[in-house]
């Protein structure tokens, strides 16, 4: 069985809708896939209902940004109440937030290089969530780039002085409110150095404390030895393992599949979670 938690569409920072992304993930021999965006359960019914055409399974989930000392931490949530108003409240504040740094970083660019507001717009799905991502994308509609890459390393990058803060939640807190949701949420990415900073043992073990469940051990931003020394951690911790491909579509180059979550994690999430259910 191949199964894929961490998946984003149009609604957030992929390129194909959700709908499109249950396809391609049929098409990649998924069996069960879990669809992730951003801060954002808006493409839930329209990849469930695909999911039930193509015969796999959909684990409803997001990916909730959150910091801790100041570091960026991404939590996957699965199987969360989507009506939840706590959980709600603070990702639509994170939404809001994230859109405003959007129009302030575009509106620095255009002191430099050629670029619009409405270059921007132009890239975002219908009812989609606006985030860096889509500045890059109409960076390489402009020719000021060549892809998503270039940018993120140039341009978009803290470093270049267009970069502009977003308020996330406390990490603990946003554990606590996954949890209090009937999700489960599980540590994206957690050794990802080449995104930038990571947060330490023993702030991975703070938020165990709080009810994280698991750590997205096998993804392609953790090399060899950072997967060592998380499967250490989650032993440790009593955590459990997940792998994922963090699919983008032609967003970044990760493909379906290319890392996957062993049958007995998943049914350890579902088993855990009281918010919503696998559709399919």
């Amino acid at each position: 069985m191949l199964i894929d938690l961490h998946t984003h569409s149009a609604v957030s920072d992929g390129t194909q809708s959700p709908a499109d992304v249950v396809t391609s993930a049929a098409r990649a021999g998924i069996d069960v896939l879990a669809l992730t965006d951003h801060d954002t359960t808006a493409g839930w019914t329209s990849a469930g209902d695909q999911a039930v055409r193509e015969g796999i399974r959909l684990v409803p989930g997001m990916e909730i940004s959150s910091t801790a000392d100041g570091i960026s931490v991404h939590l996957l949530s699965y199987l969360h109440d989507p009506t939840d108003p706590a959980l709600s409240d603070v990702v639509e504040r994170t939404r809001n937030s994230r859109l405003t740094r959007a129009e302030r970083m575009v509106e620095l660019l255009s002191r430099d290089v050629d670029i619009t507001w409405d270059d921007v717009r132009s890239q975002v799905a219908d009812g989609g969530s606006v985030g860096r991502p889509h500045i890059a994308d109409a960076l390489v509609a402009r020719g000021v780039v060549r892809d998503r890459t270039e940018a993120f390393d140039g341009l978009l990058s803290a470093r270049a002085g267009y970069y502009v803060r977003h308020y996330a939640p406390d990490a603990v807190e946003a554990v606590r409110l996954v949890v209090a949701a009937g999700g489960v949420p599980v540590m994206a990415h957690p050794m990802a150095h080449l995104r930038g900073w990571v947060v330490e043992d023993d702030v991975i073990a703070e938020l165990a404390g709080a009810g994280l469940v698991g750590l997205e051990v096998y993804h392609r931003d953790n090399d060899e030895a950072a997967r060592e020394h998380l499967l250490g951690l989650c032993r440790e911790l009593g955590l459990l393992v997940t792998g994922s491909s963090d699919y983008h579509g032609t967003g970044k180059p990760n493909r379906l599949g290319e890392n996957s979550t062993e049958p007995h994690v998943l049914a350890e999430i579902e088993a855990r979670a009281t918010g919503t259910a696998v559709v399919g």
